[in-house]
């Protein structure tokens, strides 16, 4: 039976290079972003590529929408085997800078968005006695720098939520996974992936392998945590 995978984050970056890389395995993806043009233009080259997606454009943040999309999608689909949490927002200011304002919005996407959508999933995971919950964190899930106070918060609470998670579902089979990158060249601050500095940073495609290696170990096998530097990164 085809598997399926929702990947949110899907419109660019690291969630297009997953999405690609997945339908390539004869998976079909389920792609969640904000921007419906840019999920329209990934879906139409994953089916002329021979893959098949779907997608739905929403903010995942908000409960009512997630809710509903993933009703959908179980109402269309016998099973969602795979959930990659990938959607992620993040701005870089000295800690008396940052608003009540940036605060939410960092926190909305990053925890509550991972929330969210695992959330709207892991029951229908546990009782088909299998699934897969890959969180794409960040390796200041591990560490923190100056400016990125805010960020850093987010993703240990994103880690923190998914280590949780993964001893509490493992007994009914699902596992929880939890990828830490370090600097990728993406869009990600409103950067542009072929910025000079760039050059050597991991590429969306490093990121993409790796998920793919995580979700075809064996069956008795979860891959807990996968940290992936660039060689030039000094952490």
């Amino acid at each position: 039976m085809q598997k399926n995978a929702i990947i949110t984050g899907a419109s660019r970056g690291i969630g297009r290079a997953i999405a690609l890389e997945l339908a390539q395995q004869n998976i079909r993806v389920i792609l969640i972003a904000r921007n419906a043009n840019e999920l329209a233009e990934l879906q139409k080259q994953i089916e002329q590529e021979g893959g098949q997606a779907d997608f739905y454009a929403l903010d995942i943040s908000q409960a009512t929408q997630v809710k509903q999309t993933v009703d959908r999608i179980l109402e269309k689909h016998a099973q969602v085997n795979y959930l990659i949490n990938n959607a992620g927002v993040g701005s870089f200011q000295d800690f008396e800078a940052f608003d009540e304002t940036e605060w939410d919005r960092i926190m909305d996407i990053n925890v509550k968005g991972t929330f969210m959508l695992t959330k709207a999933l892991i029951a229908h995971m546990k009782a088909q006695k299998q699934g897969h919950v890959v969180t794409i964190a960040s390796d200041v899930s591990k560490r923190t720098f100056p400016q990125g106070s805010v960020y850093c918060a987010s993703k240990y609470a994103q880690d923190a939520l998914m280590s949780a998670l993964r001893k509490e579902v493992r007994s009914f089979g699902v596992k929880v996974s939890v990828v830490y990158p370090g600097m990728v060249a993406t869009y990600f601050g409103g950067s542009q992936p072929d910025e000079p500095e760039k050059a050597l940073w991991l590429k969306p495609q490093d990121i993409a392998q790796s998920v793919s290696y995580i979700l075809n170990a064996p069956a008795h096998v979860v891959v807990d945590e996968l940290m992936i530097h660039p060689l030039v990164q000094d952490y």
